[in-house]
């Protein structure tokens, strides 16, 4: 089940009908329930994985009960490093197994070996590496006493596995989600028609620019060397488009059914393009993500206190860590490494915390310094993201061989470009930039009670008209 099928069309109404009218009256209930449709959601991708979640839940749970309760420093860090191991393990297993095995496979062929190797014909688990990083959280944050643990195991399984973050975030954090699950909610209309407008923008995100762009996207990666370099350039530029309203999109629909549940979850994107350094960008893009490595990875490498070379090696060592997270492929590594070395040079003149404020704050244009800051970080954005939807770095490098062919200067081949995403990708960037203030651009829509419906139905009929050839959502596979 996923955010764009009729299948979630239908759910989601029965969901918030039984949440909101029919259970209402005991909190316990309502938790019981929100579990119960987390767990069928889930098992809607697969129910043969459902039993690792659970498993993976229970762990957690109990650990940090053992943590709290732990009499001496050393069983408190054994409990810990159980429930580290374990689930890393489980992660490691479905996700990186193969690659580590193959990998080394390949590197003792170097020297003349030959190796049969054993490799597991496994399916991912969707959303592991999400509702892992839930977990891990909140056994750290107990066992550096920042939370007590949670003794309702209905209260903290709903932490884990709420359905709207369940496949692919945001990265949700137990000091900020638990005491909302704890608490009474009742029905805010005020904040219900915000979590619908929230939704709406991200179904236009995702089914209208980023399926569209995905199409030609296709096209070009699978074959480099049949395009020109501009074609291959635009079709890099789609990519990036693609992923942002493909993910930002998914955050969007995902923390607008929690707001109409009654929960607020962490922002995950902020206008990440209208960023004017990578710093900057890094701030903006996947925020929970890269909170999240900052505080339980960063900090704990010593953070920025032992002087540039400390922060450099700790940048290199978080963006290395940062790609592998993504996926068990070369090709995520070399994207990460290439954030951290575009990073390296404002961590040298100490500017990396230059770009704290939203771009044009107050005004209505950016300043010509402004613009050329954006672009050129956009640029390398790009650049990197080439590695990221490349299938190996084979394809990768033939990609940026021929883009920068002499060919990168004649006229691209208009003939396979999706026409009509050249009217919508204008205005997907006039209102992101428009909202780029507020949590999420159409927060910002400050039109006659009129315009604004005529707008919200406008886009309603785009998303039923201009709808791309349906795709599963990228970051579904990490």
């Amino acid at each position: 089940m996923i955010f764009d099928s009729l299948d979630f069309a239908l759910f989601l109404p029965i969901v918030f009908v039984l949440y909101w009218f029919v259970l209402q009256r005991s909190l316990a209930i309502q938790n019981i329930f929100l579990l119960i449709a987390s767990y069928f959601f889930y098992a809607c991708w697969d129910y043969r994985f459902l039993f690792l979640l659970i498993f993976s839940t229970f762990l957690d749970y109990f650990t940090g009960i053992k943590i709290a309760r732990a009499k001496s420093k050393i069983e408190k860090r054994t409990w810990l490093w159980i429930s580290i191991v374990i689930n890393l393990g489980f992660l490691s297993v479905f996700k990186y197994y193969n690659f580590f095995i193959t990998s080394f496979q390949e590197v003792v062929a170097v020297f003349g070996l030959q190796m049969n190797v054993w490799t597991l014909q496994l399916i991912l688990p969707v959303g592991i590496s999400f509702y892992t990083f839930h977990g891990l959280s909140y056994i750290i944050d107990i066992y550096y006493d920042r939370i007590k643990p949670e003794l309702n195991f209905v209260e903290y399984a709903v932490f884990v596995s709420f359905f709207p973050l369940l496949v692919a975030g945001p990265i949700e954090r137990a000091t900020h989600l638990l005491p909302q699950i704890k608490q009474k909610r009742h029905f805010d209309y005020t904040k219900a028609v915000d979590g619908c407008r929230q939704i709406l923008w991200g179904l236009f995100k995702k089914i209208v620019i980023a399926d569209n762009c995905g199409t030609f996207v296709n096209t070009v990666f699978s074959n480099p060397a049949e395009h020109s370099g501009s074609t291959l350039a635009l079709g890099a530029v789609l990519f990036a488009f693609q992923i942002y309203c493909d993910f930002s999109g998914y955050s969007d629909i995902a923390l607008g059914v929690a707001r109409i549940l009654g929960i607020e979850l962490l922002r995950n994107f902020a206008f990440p393009y209208f960023s004017r350094d990578v710093a900057e960008f890094w701030r903006r893009w996947h925020i929970s993500l890269s909170s999240w490595f900052k505080d339980y990875l960063y900090i704990p490498l010593g953070g920025s206190k032992g002087g540039t070379s400390m922060r450099i090696r700790n940048t290199l060592i978080i963006f290395l860590v940062s790609g592998f997270w993504h996926g068990a492929n070369w090709t995520f590594i070399v994207w990460g490494l290439l954030h951290a070395l575009f990073m390296i040079p404002s961590m040298i003149q100490n500017t990396n915390r230059k770009n704290l404020e939203t771009v044009a704050q107050g005004r209505t244009l950016p300043t010509l310094r402004e613009l050329v800051a954006m672009l050129s970080t956009f640029m390398l954005v790009t650049v990197a993201w080439i590695f990221f939807r490349a299938e190996n770095l084979t394809i990768a490098c033939r990609y940026l061989y021929c883009m920068c062919a002499a060919s990168i200067v004649n006229m691209p081949n208009w003939a396979i470009f999706p026409k009509k995403i050249w009217i919508l990708l204008p205005i997907l960037l006039v209102v992101e930039w428009l909202g780029r203030e507020q949590k999420y651009a159409l927060a910002a829509l400050r039109l006659p009670t009129w315009a604004r419906w005529t707008f919200y139905y406008l886009l309603i009929l785009a998303i039923l008209h201009f709808g791309g050839a349906k795709q599963q959502f990228i970051y579904f596979q990490f």
